[in-house]
């Protein structure tokens, strides 16, 4: 059996779009090209674990990256990542090339060029209205707060590898 050295490690959602908040999933055709060619290139595929999923569950509201920034949810995120790391740890030690990390653009977590911010707290009913927290939402050009912290696991241990958008998979070619 001729095994690939090549291995992609992919958001959580872009192989199970039932974990994103509702109503965003995607249909999981739009993923389908990229898997396949995956597949038969025969690159191995890394799903990270979801950490929105693991802390808030199904039924929890959309977030922004803001929320996300406080001490207890960056050592949950840097929980759920040790193990990941370690695995890209072996699989480089083994002579496997990553061949990148995938997110999901506007991800307050997994997005790689464009996350959300928004400044808001506390009950939705003390806004105005649902127009004015959407208001305060802005995409920004940066990582959402878990591939943000995955990136420094991996520079801590001088792994570099490239991050790419799921809009950007055509690079993969």
């Amino acid at each position: 059996m001729n095994r690939g050295k090549k291995v992609i490690v992919l958001a959580h959602c872009i192989l199970n779009q039932n974990s994103v908040v509702y109503p965003y999933g995607k249909n999981m055709k739009e993923f389908k090209k990229f898997i396949m060619e995956s597949l038969e290139q025969n690159i191995g595929i890394v799903q990270l674990p979801c950490p929105e999923l693991k802390a808030y569950g199904l039924k929890r509201w959309g977030h922004v990256k803001d929320q996300f920034e406080y001490r207890e949810m960056e050592d949950i995120i840097k929980k759920l990542l040790k193990p990941y790391v370690d695995e890209i740890i072996n699989y480089k030690n083994n002579g496997y090339e990553i061949e990148g990390i995938y997110g999901i653009k506007g991800s307050p977590s997994c997005g790689i060029s464009l996350t959300c911010r928004g400044n808001w707290s506390g009950e939705a009913s003390s806004y105005e209205s649902i127009e004015d927290i959407k208001s305060r939402v802005k995409m920004v050009e940066e990582k959402g707060i878990f591939m943000e912290i995955f990136e420094k696991l991996l520079f801590e241990n001088n792994i570099e590898i490239k991050f790419l958008d799921v809009e950007d998979w055509k690079s993969f070619d």
